[in-house]
């Protein structure tokens, strides 16, 4: 079957692109020209050079495939324009599931994420049906993610979209080329330079596991439904400690205030700005969801679907393996 998928140069798409290639798909991607194409070395895949904001590229891309996985996004907790982060996880996905439409794609699956649901405040695992709204939403990137999961579900509802959702939570592992703003605090951990800590929690799963997870609702899944794809929840203070562990380091034993980290996040954006070049190392958004404790439950997935995650332990040691030999 020709499938297209989008985002298969980054970290979660890699993945899922090798696990649709396991399953037998005949793989077409999409990918921007700016691109590293590091990830899609030695994958047998159709590459179509376009961008989300290019709608011609799309409906090139996706003439004749018959599925859609679509995982592109613009993951960032801070951008010199925040419009560019709309432009890709809203416009784009909404003119990539229009283009669908009209080719007739039989069956899409589309990655939102965690980012898009409810947190329960007695920091109890939150599901799909944990209450939310835009409000809620802190920061650009998780508006963004949001909104474009509520138009894919208006075009299931109003205009017969076969798609199916899936929300990972905080995927880790091989392959992270960018990094991710959570690779990122893998990397830094790994080097030694992350002295202290904040109390705050996430739920971590190794990133095979999501692609697996993908396949299986693509296979398993019921159009309209979302699927919560996680892991273990874990404090910040566990992740880094099993860190530390694996690298044979100290873990950090200073626990900061998040009102403490807020004024350097303030300052660490204004420098970037200034500089008018690279990410600041700490984020006001990021400091801000820091303050909540992002666990989940995946049971809808394991009963509906049969996914299941393997150890925290395993998906942080193959992150850590990987980011010391990139």
């Amino acid at each position: 079957m020709k499938t297209l998928i989008t985002g298969a140069t980054g970290f979660v798409g890699s993945a899922v692109a090798r696990e649709l290639i396991r399953a037998g798909h005949e793989l077409r991607t999409l990918t921007r020209a700016s691109s590293d194409q590091t990830n899609l070395t030695g994958l047998a895949v159709e590459s179509v050079t376009g961008d989300l904001t290019d709608r011609s590229s799309i409906e090139k891309a996706i003439k004749g495939c018959k599925a859609l996985f679509h995982v592109a996004a613009d993951y960032r907790l801070w951008s010199h324009n925040p419009n560019d982060i709309y432009r890709t996880n809203v416009n784009g996905t909404m003119h990539l599931m229009m283009a669908a439409l009209e080719a007739g794609v039989e069956r899409i699956v589309y990655t939102s994420s965690v980012a898009t649901l409810g947190i329960n405040r007695d920091r109890s695992p939150a599901n799909e049906e944990t209450p939310v709204n835009l409000e809620d939403m802190i920061g650009h990137y998780k508006r963004s993610k949001f909104m474009a999961e509520r138009e894919v579900q208006r075009l299931i509802q109003e205009r017969g979209l076969a798609a199916v959702i899936v929300n990972p939570s905080t995927p880790i592992g091989p392959r992270d080329v960018k990094p991710t703003p959570t690779g990122r605090m893998i990397q830094e951990a790994v080097r030694g330079s992350t002295p202290a800590y904040v109390d705050t929690g996430l739920n971590i799963v190794h990133v095979d596991d999501v692609a697996r997870g993908h396949l299986l609702a693509y296979q398993r899944g019921t159009v309209g439904e979302r699927y919560v794809l996680g892991g273990t929840n874990m404090s910040l203070k566990e992740i880094l400690t099993q860190i530390a562990r694996i690298v044979g380091r100290r873990p950090p034993l200073i626990r900061l205030p998040h009102n403490a980290v807020l004024p350097v996040a303030y300052i660490s954006q204004s420098w970037a700005r200034l500089r008018s070049a690279g990410e600041p190392r700490v984020t006001v958004e990021g400091v801000r969801l820091a303050r909540k404790f992002m666990y989940f439950s995946s049971a809808k997935a394991e009963r509906a679907l049969g996914y299941q995650a393997g150890p925290a332990y395993k998906a942080l040691q193959d992150a850590v393996e990987w980011f010391q030999q990139a």
